[in-house]
């Protein structure tokens, strides 16, 4: 019995860089809103040194590796944490609903990153170039 009638196994490659790809971009917005104060931030930029400058980096450089593929599985498992840590610092004491604790974000970059961490860049990456990107979709 064909459990595939339109071949959609085919896609699973193109689209594993695409949820890669389209993650990163969202993940260094983040990033860029905290340190950079783009797009349009009224907050101030924070110190490097403190947690929130700590976290605009790591969504900054982090989320630029794994947009282009590069080092995806190590850089995807520590960005994995970082979410992690901050669904629990900040929204999880909100309450245990992240649609109303305002922590769907960080639990879903979470797992995206934890399984990407597990599967890797996937095609379309400089990991899969560089040999070490065979997708586990």
């Amino acid at each position: 019995m064909n459990t595939d009638p339109l071949n959609m196994a085919r896609l699973s490659g193109p689209l594993h860089a695409v949820l890669r790809i389209t993650t990163a971009l969202t993940f260094v917005s983040h990033g860029s809103l905290k340190l950079l104060g783009f797009p349009a931030s009224q907050m101030p930029a924070p110190p490097l040194a403190s947690l929130m400058g700590v976290a605009g980096l790591m969504e900054i450089v982090g989320g630029l590796l794994v947009l282009v593929g590069l080092f995806t599985r190590p850089i995807a498992f520590l960005l994995a944490g970082e979410m992690a840590a901050a669904y629990w610092m900040a929204h999880a004491p909100q309450g245990p609903f992240p649609v109303l604790n305002m922590g769907e974000s960080a639990y879903l970059f979470c797992f995206v990153f934890l399984w990407l961490s597990a599967a890797g860049a996937g095609p379309w990456s400089l990991d899969a170039a560089r040999g070490e990107g065979k997708a586990a979709a």
